[in-house]
């Protein structure tokens, strides 16, 4: 597979992409011409606005082809918006995962929910949210790890709760399974741009919308919506579907690669239960604040972007069981669409010697 142009700037391997992935260019070719010339505001009803508008629905439609029937999508800023709207905007008492995003997890404790526990594996041993609502990972975005949200939201609903699921390292790289209430997905994590996300809602249920204002997305998110971004995420999400069979054999591929080049390393969380772009892995005694310094042409990560500077070890690999020692010595390498073999021999190859060097 030839080198996408976003893949490798100035010599860098890039190996982060449960941080963020290069934008396709099908994306960037859907959002320039509402870049220079489309520049009407979607929501005025002159003939540029209802033009404008019509792109937005079109993207609108693409997002949902890959979702499950019967729900709306409303547009956002982006996963960490639409996960707050879910969880502040349902009016129900919240659980989830102790391995959530930090946007999930902080609005719980917001809001005086409850944090459940996982097995070693990182996979969910849960019974029920009872009358509330249940918010879990569909792929988690340090370890990879794939939840059972069908059955997991079966459970919710035998006891009258709903399952929120964040479905942003999942969406476009695998189905989403029917079952959950709420949906939030991102576009720059399926080669779209920054800045725009959507919660897809299930018919029927309400939300109390956290921004008040002109009333645009249905009711639930004032603001001027960006027809650019908007159909750069549409055509992200139309590709993700086209691509789908392909983009998972090739990951599957790479990631046979990858456990080859670090048989020596152990793995984070559960090899069978796991999206195969992602590997964290870890090495006793290792330091990995200085292991990136020495290979500072290799993009990859010591956990997640959204809180690689708070200096503290990861939650996830916590919650694991892993101590404070171990999860430091851990990182994470995230690799798809773009990513080449030889990409991942020439990682591989200086990580294990810097690493060698080390210890």
């Amino acid at each position: 597979m030839a080198r996408h142009r976003g893949a490798d700037k100035g010599g860098m391997i890039y190996l982060d992409y449960q941080a963020t992935t290069p934008l396709a260019p099908e994306a960037f070719a859907a959002m320039e011409p509402w870049l220079k010339d489309g520049f009407w505001n979607p929501h005025s009803a002159h003939a540029g606005g209802r033009k404008a508008a019509a792109a937005v629905e079109v993207a609108r439609d693409q997002i949902a082809a890959l979702l499950p029937k019967g729900g709306r999508v409303i547009f956002t800023s982006g996963a960490t918006e639409a996960l707050n709207l879910a969880i502040k905007g349902c009016g129900l008492p919240v659980a989830a995962l102790s391995t959530e995003h930090a946007a999930v997890l902080d609005c719980v404790a917001y809001l005086g929910g409850a944090v459940v526990p996982v097995g070693s594996d990182g996979r969910a041993g849960f019974d029920g949210a009872g009358t509330g609502l249940f918010a879990v990972m569909l792929v988690n975005n340090e370890i990879g790890t794939i939840q059972p949200v069908a059955a997991l939201a079966e459970q919710c609903h035998m006891q009258g709760g709903l399952l929120l699921c964040d479905a942003v390292q999942a969406f476009g790289r695998m189905p989403i399974p029917d079952g959950p209430d709420m949906i939030a997905v991102s576009a720059h994590k399926i080669h779209g741009p920054k800045g725009i996300g959507a919660l897809w809602v299930r018919d029927g249920i309400e939300l109390t919308p956290l921004m008040h204002g002109g009333g645009q997305e249905q009711g639930l998110r004032s603001g001027t919506l960006s027809p650019a971004l908007c159909a750069g995420f549409g055509a992200a999400a139309q590709l993700a579907a086209q691509r789908m069979e392909q983009d998972a054999a090739h990951v599957a591929l790479l990631w046979d690669h990858a456990i080859a080049a670090f048989s020596d390393w152990t793995v984070n969380g559960s090899t069978t239960h796991r999206y195969k772009g992602n590997l964290n892995i870890r090495r006793d005694g290792l330091d990995v604040g200085r292991l990136m310094s020495e290979c500072r042409d290799i993009a990859f990560s010591a956990g997640s972007a959204c809180a690689s500077g708070s200096g503290r070890p990861s939650h996830v690999l916590s919650a694991l069981g892993l101590s404070q020692t171990q999860a430091k010595s851990s990182l994470r390498l995230g690799f798809g669409r773009y990513t080449t073999l030889a990409e991942i021999d020439i990682a591989a190859e200086a990580i294990n010697r810097a690493a060698g060097a080390m210890l």
